[in-house]
């Protein structure tokens, strides 16, 4: 099912733009570490931003509205494969205080009060005065003395956020499907992603989207890793994650892929096997090999045609082989008159 957004921020699925605000402000303040004490605030206050993340974003919220959490993230609504784009991939960058300090344009409105706060002696308030009600609206101490300050005094802004040693993201990790003949000719993907970004002055955030070109090369081996560094989220606090996708084959309806080898199964009567055929077998360009079977085709016959398998990864120009296993039926019944001559005519063993 996955999370539920909506209920995260105490809202309705209709909600519009400001309601999604006014929830993620009040519950936000409401679970902020630096004011609620809870063992569990932490992890609230992070499913609170991932989940204002989402639902004020117009694109995240429709993908997630049509298929929810596992479909946004795993690219819900995606295009088909080729050239053609796919839906983007969100995760969340994973770090609340960004979003929280992204909200507030850069700054922290508790940071803020309870410095305020130390001044209260030479100002003469009571620090009683600067509590907020979680029933109350959780803006109405800020909204008597303001973010800056008390009594109408203007704490000066800093000119940019204070130092803080970057963390590296880990690397978000996709998989990427392909078929056969992908591997086979080679190709390029198009994968459309969407991430955020910091506007000049690093305090504020844009969300964009970016086109990623993955050049999948002839051969490659299914677990073959591409990675588009520092492609992530960016906040004032992190370095942006790797991206990175892993090849992972598409099943495929006639043929099943052994490294650089392709194996195909081939159905043949009794009669066939023990008299002998030829059989058509197709290969991954469209083309049809005869192989001729004059022995005797017992179960677990194997036979191997060179070079018709895919291309081989560190050289292209060369192939595997196109491996070909034999499934024999057998009839569901035969005559007496069938069996005395086949008890006539088969050698014993």
């Amino acid at each position: 099912m996955g999370k539920d957004y909506y209920n995260i921020l105490g809202i309705q699925s209709g909600a519009n733009e400001e309601e999604v605000k006014k929830a993620y402000k009040k519950m936000a303040l409401k679970f902020h570490p630096d004011k609620n004490k809870d063992p569990d605030a932490e992890e609230k206050f992070k499913e609170i931003a991932e989940a204002y993340e989402v639902l004020s974003d117009p694109k995240k919220r429709a993908v997630y509205d049509q298929y929810g959490e596992d479909g946004l993230k795993a690219g819900g609504g995606g295009g088909s494969s080729g050239s053609q784009e796919n839906s983007f991939h969100y995760t969340f960058h994973g770090d609340p205080h960004a979003t929280f300090a992204s909200f507030f344009g850069g700054s922290n409105p508790f940071d803020l009060l309870f410095s305020s706060a130390r001044t209260r002696m030479s100002n003469g308030f009571d620090h009683n005065d600067m509590d907020i009600d979680d029933d109350d609206d959780p803006f109405s101490a800020f909204g008597r003395f303001g973010f800056n300050g008390i009594n109408g005094f203007r704490r000066r802004q800093p000119d940019s956020l204070p130092t803080r040693q970057k963390i590296r993201d880990p690397p978000i990790i996709h998989e990427l499907k392909v078929s056969l003949e992908e591997i086979y000719y080679g190709c390029t993907k198009r994968i459309k992603i969407t991430r955020r970004r910091l506007n000049p002055g690093g305090r504020t955030f844009r969300t964009e989207d970016k086109i990623l070109n993955i050049v999948v090369k002839r051969g490659w081996k299914e677990g073959t890793k591409i990675t588009f560094p520092k492609e992530g989220d960016e906040t004032p606090y992190n370095i942006p994650a790797d991206i990175v996708f892993i090849l992972k084959d598409k099943p495929h309806p006639h043929f099943k892929r052994d490294g650089s080898n392709v194996v195909y199964t081939v159905k043949i009567n009794l009669k066939e096997a023990l008299c002998g055929c030829t059989v058509n077998i197709p290969t991954i360009d469209n083309r049809i090999i005869p192989l001729p079977c004059n022995d005797v085709i017992k179960p677990g016959t194997v036979k191997r045609v060179r070079g018709e398998g895919l291309p081989l990864p560190k050289s292209p120009t060369h192939r595997g082989d196109l491996i070909v296993e034999f499934q024999i039926l057998f009839p569901e019944k035969i005559s007496s008159n069938t069996k005395e001559i086949l008890k006539q005519y088969l050698p014993s063993l």
